[in-house]
């Protein structure tokens, strides 16, 4: 079985541990959406209203609440309502410079800050970063001691590259910052530097705010990230080994100095070595194991994640990641025993963000692996709803087929598609089902029937000329082919197709080398397109170059048809014993080829 482990690269954010400072970009994606409705503007005017009539009734109460709070006490006057009102409403007629205007000029005119961060909140939702940076400026006027304040604006003269601007700023948080949180700080600070276009810079300023505080570790962690991010790798290690030899202990010191080692191999042995030192560590060992998975180095990944599973055996990760391996391994019991524990865990834990498709997917692979029929449909019908659903909908209709095409076919007409392309993947589907089947009549008329409803679908095309070919229909196969190469130029499975398909009717032969030989250049490794061009050049007499072509193809994938016309090579070169061999060697993999099989029949050789 053949699986490639998606598990997620070797990233070390050392940001991670630090408190999330607010941007731009946050700002935006957490800014009311522009598209309440009326009655709700109306609902909160009413309800900011409530508090000034509460201060009628009770005194001063409500005033000494927002003196508390810093804020101004204002009275909500019938015209200062319906200025609320009229930008709000503004807001969902997409009117955002009406609604700003009328906001900020609210904001000026009472002095409350609430009303310039609601101003800048509507710039960001309309995309206006200088509409959105002069409410901010007024925000942190009217609140100079409120942290989200200071985010925003900070955030927004960073992203503007003004870092001189944001230096006495920075240098005050760390100065009345708590020795305790000062570290905390200082990763902040780094990760909201990392978003300056010039790196250089931004390098330059954390160096000159952080100069007070290099003895502490973080410190030099922050240091690193820096210079990682502008591009100094020796500034960055050296940063990072500074922080490590005064904790080393720490972690995030080890996962950082591994993350800035160019050379992978020293990377490892940074992480295994404090391992070695640390056995309880997860984060250091987690990440080894990962990084182990990029190299390859599957066996030595399994021990690792076996050692986190055996220190905590409902790690989603760790059971999630050996059943990978193990199926890679080809170890199916041991893998459907993690995955399926994988499953359960994840069912007992509702909050735990994953999706189990994956797995459920792998199981069923397991299932058709020992021909479980019953198991692979089981594990594919819990398959909820999201990206993986439409293809398990489609692999179920397969396994069906197989004993029920009518009933594979009606499960395809009830899937619910959205759109040209998952319309077309089931139309797809179902002709391949009844291609399967010999029904390649029935196949045609499906496909037939798709191009009427997408007539420029180039999967549908390409699907339709190969059903051609197999009928040998091959006006229609040419048409359908050139038509995608007028859609899609760049498509070398078209030029592919109808050069090969023209070589193997030894018809119009420089036509099909012009034609093949613009798929090679599209795609100059493909193993198949080789093929197709070493057979051109065979009917074209060229067997010096056919055989090179061939063998090369042959080597980069040893596929029973590249073996076949390969085996022709040789054989009307002389050499039949090589050919011979090859054939024998190809017909234990697929015996039923039928490429090899009219081969042999035309030479009239006998294996």
């Amino acid at each position: 079985m053949k699986n490639t482990l998606l598990i997620v690269t070797l990233s070390i954010g050392l940001s991670a541990c630090a408190t999330g400072g607010m941007n731009a970009a946050s700002a935006l994606a957490q800014a009311p959406a522009a598209t309440r409705t009326a009655d709700a503007a109306a609902a909160e005017a009413s309800a900011a209203r409530k508090p000034a009539v509460a201060a009628r009734r009770t005194g001063s109460s409500a005033a000494e609440q927002n003196e508390e709070e810093g804020l101004p006490s204002v009275q909500l006057t019938d015209e200062l309502l319906y200025k609320l009102l009229a930008s709000e409403f503004a807001v969902q007629r997409g009117e955002w410079q009406t609604a700003y205007v009328t906001m900020l000029g609210a904001a000026q005119q009472t002095r409350d800050p609430r009303l310039a961060k609601r101003a800048a909140e509507i710039a960001l939702s309309a995309k206006q970063p200088d509409e959105a940076m002069n409410a901010v400026r007024l925000w942190r006027s009217l609140a100079p001691n409120s942290d989200e304040a200071t985010q925003y604006y900070l955030s927004f003269i960073i992203l503007g590259d003004n870092l001189a601007e944001a230096k006495p700023i920075l240098e005050q948080r760390l100065k009345e910052a708590r020795p305790q949180t000062r570290g905390l700080l200082a990763f902040q600070m780094q990760r909201l530097l990392a978003r300056a276009k010039d790196k250089a810079a931004a390098l330059a300023l954390l160096d000159e705010v952080l100069a007070p505080y290099l003895d502490m570790p973080e410190a030099h962690l922050a240091l690193a990230q820096g210079a990682f991010a502008a591009g100094d790798s020796q500034r960055a290690r050296r940063e990072a080994q500074l922080a490590l030899k005064a904790k080393p202990d720490s972690e995030i010191a080890a996962l950082a100095l591994a993350q800035v080692t160019p050379d992978k191999t020293e990377a490892g042995k940074i992480l295994q070595d404090f391992i070695a030192k640390n056995p309880k560590t997860r984060e250091v060992r987690l990440a080894y194991a990962r990084m182990l998975v990029e190299q390859k180095e599957y066996a030595k990944a399994r021990a690792q994640f076996e050692a986190l599973l055996k220190e905590q055996p409902d790690d989603l990760t760790s059971l999630y990641a050996l059943g990978v391996l193990e199926v890679q391994a080809n170890e199916l019991k041991a893998a459907e025993q993690h995955l399926t524990t994988y499953l359960k865990v994840l069912a007992a834990n509702p909050d735990e963000e994953r999706d189990s498709s994956q797995a459920l997917l792998l199981l069923a692979q397991i299932a058709e692996e020992r021909k479980d029929t019953e198991g692979v449909l089981k594990w594919l019908s819990q398959i909820e709803p999201g990206d993986a659903y439409l293809n398990a909908q489609l692999k179920r209709a397969q396994v069906i087929a197989k004993r029920d095409l009518p009933g594979a076919r009606r499960l395809l007409h009830e899937i619910n598609v959205s759109g040209e392309r998952e319309h077309a993947q089931v139309l797809l589907a179902e002709a391949q089902l009844l291609r399967d089947a010999n029904q390649v009549p029935e196949a045609m008329r499906i496909l037939q029937e798709a191009l009427k409803q997408f007539p420029d679908n180039t999967d549908l095309l390409y699907d339709y000329a190969m059903l051609a070919e197999k009928s040998s229909q091959w006006d229609a196969m040419e048409t359908s082919l050139r038509k995608i190469i007028q859609l899609a130029p760049a498509n070398h499975h078209a030029y592919n197709a109808l050069g090969y398909s023209l070589a193997e009717r030894n018809l119009r032969l420089e036509e099909a080398y012009t034609l093949i030989d613009k798929a090679l250049k599209l795609a100059p490794d493909d193993p198949f397109i080789m093929d197709s061009m070493g057979w051109v050049q065979f009917r074209l007499g060229r067997l010096k170059e056919a055989e090179a072509l061939l063998r090369r193809a042959y080597e980069i994938r040893p596929d029973v048809e590249i073996a076949a016309h390969l085996g022709e090579v040789l054989w009307v070169k002389g050499q039949r014993a090589d050919a011979e061999k090859l054939w024998r060697d190809a017909r234990k993999k697929d015996p039923q080829n039928d490429t090899l099989k009219n081969t042999l029949a035309r030479l009239n050789v006998n294996l």
